[in-house]
């Protein structure tokens, strides 16, 4: 019998936000099977709790379809459920992409994200097409901090709202998250649709929420130290809120942090022969 925790993350009601199950024994959990348990929680991710020797915990993290070396929403949803049963203020998570810490103040987790890297996406043409727009207010940019997620600028939030891509086209590309979105200032929306990932369209995505902040700084939308607010998943009745800013200059990024709440609402064990 595997435990395993269910948190709803980037929000603080239960039944919205993005779940996450995480197994919070993973290393009684054969590895072989860890693709296959995702795939019968069927949600966007599932984490597995592994011993660490540099940090709190190790996390695998695993969509239906795929291995990820990093994700947002499981790497808080997994710091907040190890978060309440230590009662620290920090938990520090080994990924694939270093050792992310998240601090826990005012009921909010904050994430230092890995710092991703960017590089313009050559077939935004066909890209464009396939989400059933015309063009993108900013350059259509790739970025990659364990997760990879391009982004596509639309003029506002009902565009966004209304946006009814073709998944199969997008499904051809290779393990990436479109993003379309929207907003000025500090308030922007945003949809992810990851069908390569195995997930048609995410609630809320925490390892594109920074990227986002990222891309928006990099193109003049936002400033450097700016605090921005991400609404997502309304669309499929998961509304989620997630927070992000980025330091730097230019084109030189220090810092990458993303925040949210999540809130526990299931417990359960997994029978495995």
């Amino acid at each position: 019998m595997h435990p395993y925790v269910v948190a709803d993350v980037f929000t603080s009601q239960p039944l919205k936000g993005n779940p996450v199950a995480v197994f919070t024994a993973g290393q009684d959990v054969p590895a072989d099977l860890m693709q296959a348990i995702a795939r019968e929680t069927n949600l966007s991710e599932t984490v597995f709790v592994l011993p660490s020797e540099e940090a709190d915990a190790k996390v695998r993290i695993f969509t239906p379809a795929v291995e990820l070396p990093f994700a947002g929403h499981p790497v808080l949803g997994t710091a907040h459920i190890l978060a309440q049963t230590t009662g620290a203020d920090t938990v520090r998570l080994e990924t694939g992409r270093g050792v992310v810490p998240v601090t826990f103040t005012d009921g909010l987790g904050r994430m230092s994200q890995p710092v991703p890297t960017w590089r313009e996406f050559a077939e935004a043409g066909e890209l464009l097409a396939a989400i059933g727009v015309r063009y993108s207010v900013l350059p259509v940019d790739v970025y990659d901090n364990g997760a990879r997620h391009l982004y596509v600028m639309l003029d506002n939030f009902d565009a966004v709202t209304n946006l009814r891509p073709n998944l199969e086209v997008l499904a051809s590309l290779p393990q990436i998250g479109v993003n379309c979105f929207a907003g000025s200032d500090d308030r922007w929306k945003t949809r992810m649709f990851g069908p390569s990932l195995g997930v048609s369209e995410d609630p809320a995505t925490g390892s594109a929420a920074g990227p986002l902040a990222v891309h928006l700084a990099r193109h003049g939308k936002i400033a450097y130290g700016q605090e921005i607010e991400i609404s997502q998943g309304k669309e499929i009745g998961r509304p989620s809120t997630l927070y992000a800013r980025v330091e730097g200059e230019g084109e030189t990024i220090t810092a990458v942090e993303v925040a949210g709440s999540a809130v526990i609402v299931a417990h359960g064990q997994l029978d495995l022969p």
